[in-house]
């Protein structure tokens, strides 16, 4: 890398003979301005005001203007005449913690080298000195015709120098701060710092200059005769009233969408745990009727009663379930204590599905006759009741077969 300087570091009784290198450099894309009729450049001509003729650089001096425009002509010779004992010296002045130094001031940067083999124990020496420290130098320097303040630091293997603006040059921040008090709360500040953990660290290194790299297409494109589309921008919403609450949950969202992470909150709500894993689901099983109650044998018998001989399912405690009983009219009956529920039946009901039925309910209202005399009459009538429905209802061999069918029940 070229020098922009040379000089010594001075610590004190130690000279330390060093060049001055830029440690940055400008990235930056930079445009001509050109005549937009033929394409042709536009220079500036440094012309002097008084007969407008143009004037080369031997014949351009510098002056400083007074206050009522009076022109004071100040050379070289005059300059080179002050007292600065940092023209070509780095003069350390003190070590202090480098929390010290505010980041206002901080400016240009450069890399200090070692020149010359003589100089190499001496910048190593300053060089761990400051390592072990822990502290930057804060020095004095010229370059450019004026006195800067410079601080010292290690960075790798290497003295690093930033150039500091003097304190008088940092301004106060007057009438800068928002107007009013203004109150945060709790829960505002709990999702800043969701958002600050979830956009966590960053790798410095990976970081680049995007607009950059844009505007170098656009002339790579612009060179080669493409047509070059407009870039979509997205509505960054600015000099909107938003809700602050609902910006910073969408924004702990969107950093944890970018970086591939489920959001907790959404888990939780449906039924996770927070921790990525899926929660189990498990279907509801139906259950066959719910529990009416307490029924004595009395009631028994009272829910029994019109009935087509099926008894209500009973548990083990005596109480009764809601049961559901086709008749052989083709009806269904819902039975749950003394209530009575009827439904419509389907259209199509045949007389061998009210045969059948016949059938069950004779076999077990016999069966059924030991648990009291009350309800077993109640069947029977039930039955001889449902039978002559079902003859008047019934025509030609339907009617026989049902007749039929009642004899066998009666038997």
């Amino acid at each position: 890398m070229r020098s922009i300087w040379n000089g010594a570091i001075s610590f004190g009784l130690v000279s330390i003979p060093i060049k001055l290198v830029n440690a940055t450099e400008n990235h930056s894309i930079h445009f001509r301005q050109i005549h937009l009729a033929d394409g042709g450049r536009i220079r500036y001509r440094k012309v002097c005001e008084l007969d407008e003729e143009e004037v080369g650089a031997g014949d351009i001096g510098k002056a400083y203007e007074d206050a009522d425009g009076t022109m004071i002509p100040i050379t070289d010779e005059d300059l080179a005449q002050l007292p600065l004992p940092t023209a070509k010296t780095i003069e350390i002045v003190a070590f202090v913690p480098a929390d010290q130094i505010d980041p206002l001031q901080m400016d240009a940067a450069y890399y200090l080298s070692a020149n010359g083999v003589p100089a190499a124990k001496p910048y190593t020496l300053l060089r761990e000195a400051l390592k072990r420290s822990n502290k930057v130098a804060v020095a004095k320097y010229a370059l450019r015709g004026r006195e800067r303040l410079g601080m010292l630091r290690v960075v790798d293997d290497v003295i690093a120098m930033h150039g500091l603006l003097w304190p008088d040059e940092i301004r106060a921040p007057e009438g800068v701060a928002p107007d009013g008090d203004v109150t945060v709360r709790d829960a505002e500040l709990d999702l800043a710092d969701a958002l600050m953990d979830t956009l966590g660290e960053v790798d410095m290194d990976s970081l680049h200059d995007d607009y950059r790299e844009a505007v170098e297409e656009l002339i790579a494109a612009k060179a080669s005769g493409e047509n070059v589309r407009p870039a979509e921008t997205e509505d960054a919403g600015g000099g909107k009233v938003i809700d602050l609450i609902a910006a910073l949950e969408n924004s702990v969202q969107a950093a944890r969408k970018s970086r591939g992470e489920q959001d907790a909150d959404a888990q939780d709500a449906d039924g996770g745990d927070g921790d990525g894993e899926m929660a189990d689901v498990h279907p509801i099983k139906k259950t066959a009727g719910k529990t009416a109650g307490k029924s004595t044998g009395k009631s028994a018998g009272k829910t029994s009663e019109g009935s087509t001989g099926k008894e209500p399912a009973r548990s083990s405690g005596g109480a009764t379930k809601k049961t559901t009983h086709r008749t052989p009219t083709g009806k269904t009956v819902t039975r749950s204590g003394s209530s009575t529920t009827k439904k419509s039946a389907p259209k199509s009901t045949g007389a061998k599905k009210s045969t059948s039925t016949a059938k069950k309910s004779s076999g077990r209202g016999a069966s059924s006759g030991s648990s009291g005399s009350g309800s077993g009459g109640s069947r029977a009538t039930g039955k001889k009741t449902a039978a002559k429905k079902q003859t008047s209802s019934s025509s030609g061999t339907t009617a026989k077969k049902t007749t039929a069918t009642r004899k066998r029940a009666s038997a």
